[in-house]
């Protein structure tokens, strides 16, 4: 396992020592090197350093220039404008920084040089009601942010904080005690998903419905929630054979969105309950939390209502009933005291995120965040319809979120079938859950996560432009013109010159390690779609520009086979770490 230095970080050590020997009193400053159009990189760091010494920029960069070494890593450098280094790397550097990040499993990505521990909160769905919509992002951005992090180095512990507490329970767990049997299952059977949903669905309605007309029933129902929070047997029994349901439920949602959920990582709201009467002696034995007409409250200066007056973060209600805020406190504590986190991630709707700004505050004030652990709120936005307005079906109801995967799978078997040659019905079906399902997680992920997108099949599942069909194909492209290659391997010749577009895919193949570092300080899963987006951009000019297995000479051809295969790879794992699949044969 080695990492490789890219090129980037090669060349900026080299004009960085030389404006050391150039100018002593600047030693390790940054020369601000960037990807240019001018040349493969521009050097912009000398303006900024000429200022500060009172130098001409211009004699200040001349002399920088004289002092580095061409010919092996650097092959031109000139001054440009006021003060600018252009600089041309060769392309035997190309293809040799290439060839050693080929030579390892990870393709020369480092790890994070401060890894730590990260526990990520994603995926909460609520038990006993369906997933909609609205639960696919916090999902889809979670469970790349995950694969992104661990890929860096990172410990990742995941937690999926499912409602599965609350009053509504006293209103289910009585009607199941007085229809034992609403919940049984048809047959011994393993039970479908789809099966557990409409149990629950039908007995939501059925006891809401009854709750509220009658008024008996409504006041067992709320004594029931009382024998909940108390821990009585029976009622726990039955509040489990609702989150039991629920789970069979979520799983198989889950495994449509090809994502592995672990029972250990499904901690509910009802995992901190022991902690909760603690969390609040601390919080008000320390003053960061007062009483306020009976309610516990914690507040600040800085969020007011309407009317002007300091909106409070409740921890505990007038009736001593917990609020969210009581959980997601004491589920801090739990993630840094006892899972020793240094960072914390909630991937929650943005409309959440006052409520996280006080939370985070007040676990500051009481000293469970400090210095040495963050969190942070990766808040993202709505998903639209093509209207643009927030995605309803006709009826105005929100929509399941397995219809909509149903759906995708669909539209992309008739995407599969059109160009499939040689595949048979069961590869085509296996093809268009992976291109169905992972044009659903691309069109999410490739969109910033806090701004709203629209949910547009047709143009999710199309094989042009920004889609992951695009790259699936690109990437299955590739591996058919490796098939083809008979005894031609693929090979790197670094003594060959490169074709603009071979040098341009070579750069771009070159930097997958800084943008993956990147993306992870940035928790921004988009930005890893738009470096592979790039990617196969530059491979289909490449491709359509520099003939492969008939390049000129067998080294050309092998060095060409080299880049297809180092761009697969790349496009393979790229894709791997936002959930995505590449099929072999599209």
């Amino acid at each position: 396992m080695a990492s490789v230095p890219s090129l980037a970080s090669s060349v900026n050590q080299r004009v960085s020592d030389a404006l050391a020997s150039a100018l002593p009193e600047a030693g390790g400053a940054d020369p601000l090197l960037r990807r240019s159009d001018r040349a493969d990189f521009q050097a912009n760091g000398i303006l900024a350093l000429a200022k500060k010494a009172k130098a001409n920029p211009r004699e200040l960069a001349t002399t920088v220039v004289g002092s580095i070494p061409t010919g092996d890593l650097i092959k031109d450098i000139e001054v440009s404008g006021p003060g600018f280094l252009n600089i041309t790397v060769s392309d035997r550097a190309i293809i040799e920084t290439l060839a050693a990040r080929a030579g390892d499993d990870r393709l020369g990505v480092p790890y994070a040089a401060d890894a730590g521990t990260t526990v990520i909160d994603y995926a909460q769905p609520n038990v006993a009601k369906e997933m909609h919509v609205g639960h696919l992002r916090s999902a889809v951005i979670g469970a790349a942010m995950v694969e992104i992090l661990e890929f860096t180095g990172e410990k990742v512990v995941r937690r999926h904080h499912i409602g599965d507490w609350g009053t509504q329970f006293g209103m289910l767990i009585q009607y199941l005690l007085e229809h034992p049997h609403e919940l049984d299952h048809k047959s011994d059977a393993e039970v479908s998903g789809e099966e557990a949903m409409s149990n629950l669905n039908r007995l939501y309605k059925a006891s809401r419905a009854l709750f509220d007309s009658d008024e008996e029933f409504k006041t067992r129902a709320r004594a029931r929630v009382v024998d909940l929070q108390a821990g009585d047997e029976q009622t726990l029994a039955m509040w489990q054979r609702f989150v039991d349901e629920s789970k069979i439920y979520f799983y198989s949602v889950f495994d449509k969105l090809d994502m592995d959920i672990q029972d250990a990582d499904v901690v509910g709201e009802s995992g901190y309950n022991d902690m909760l009467v603690e969390t609040c002696k601390l919080l008000e034995d320390s003053g960061v939390a007062v009483r306020s007409n009976g309610a516990l409250c914690v507040f600040f200066d800085e969020y007011k209502g309407p009317d002007g007056n300091p909106t409070p973060l409740i921890v505990q209600k007038s009736d001593g009933g917990f609020g969210y805020a009581a959980t997601d406190l004491s589920a801090i504590r739990d993630r840094v005291g006892n899972l020793k986190a240094d960072t914390l991630i909630y991937v929650v709707d943005a409309r959440q995120s006052l409520h996280f700004k006080m939370v985070f505050e007040t676990a500051r004030r009481a000293g469970w965040l400090n210095d040495g652990v963050k969190a942070v709120q990766l808040a993202f936005g709505t998903v639209l319809g093509k209207d643009g307005k927030p995605f309803k079906t006709r009826e105005g109801e929100t929509v399941r979120l397995v219809d909509l995967l149903d759906e995708a799978v669909e539209r992309a078997a008739s995407v599969v079938r059109e160009k499939a040659q040689d595949l048979t019905e069961a590869e085509i079906a296996e093809r268009a859950a992976q291109v169905g399902i992972g044009a659903v997680k691309y069109a999410d992920l490739s969109t910033s996560a806090a701004r709203d997108y629209k949910f547009d099949l047709d143009q999710m599942v199309s094989l042009t432009g920004d889609t992951s069909v695009y790259l699936q194909y690109a990437y299955a492209r590739i591996q058919s013109i490796l098939r083809k290659a008979g005894d031609a391997r693929p090979a790197a010749h670094p003594e060959l010159a490169l074709a603009p577009s071979e040098r341009a895919l070579g750069l771009h193949l070159d930097h997958f390690g800084e943008l993956l570092a990147e993306a992870a300080q940035e928790y921004a899963p988009h930005k890893v779609a738009a470096y592979l987006y790039q990617l196969a951009s530059l491979y289909t000019t490449f491709y359509a520009e520099c003939p492969v297995l008939k390049a000129d000479t067998p080294e050309q051809v092998e060095n060409r086979l080299f880049l297809c295969d180092l761009t697969a790879r790349t496009l393979s794992k790229g894709m791997s770490l936002l959930g995505i699949r590449t099929p072999e044969r599209l």
